[in-house]
C-alpha cells in the first residue's frame, strides 16, 4: 500500500492520537470538571504508547520523504504542477507536525496541569 503525503499525515495524526489517548483523555475530562476514580482506568492504552509513537514518527517520515526527497512528476496543467500547491502542502505538513509533537508531549506535560 502506497501512502500519499496527505495519507501519511492522516495516518500520523491517528497514530499520535493513539499514543496520547492514555493521558489526553483524563486531562480533557479533568479540564471539563469531570472526575472520579474511573478516570484513572482510562490509562489502559499506556502499554501501547511506544508502538503508536513509533508509528507516528514513521508516517511523518514518509510524508517528509514525499514532500522533500522524492522528485515530483507532474503533467503540465494539473494541480501538482503549480508551485503554490507544493508550498501549501509543505506548510500543512509543518503545522500538522507541530501539533502532533505537542500531542506526543502531553504525557510529559500533563502532570503540570493536575
Amino acid at each position: 500500500m502506497q501512502l500519499t503525503g496527505k495519507g501519511s499525515l492522516i495516518a500520523g495524526a491517528l497514530a499520535a492520537v493513539g499514543a496520547s489517548v492514555c493521558c489526553v483523555g483524563p486531562l480533557v475530562l479533568l479540564a471539563l470538571g469531570i472526575s472520579g476514580t474511573w478516570v484513572g482506568s482510562l490509562t489502559a492504552m499506556e502499554p501501547f504508547r511506544p508502538f503508536f509513537v513509533i508509528l507516528t514518527l514513521v508516517f511523518l517520515g514518509l510524508a517528509f520523504r514525499k514532500l522533500y526527497l522524492l522528485p515530483q512528476v507532474c503533467v503540465p496543467g494539473t494541480p501538482c504542477a503549480n508551485p503554490e500547491t507544493r508550498r501549501r502542502q509543505r506548510v500543512t505538513f509543518w503545522i500538522v507536525t507541530a501539533l502532533l509533537v505537542g500531542l506526543l508531549a502531553v504525557p510529559w506535560l500533563a502532570p503540570l496541569f493536575y
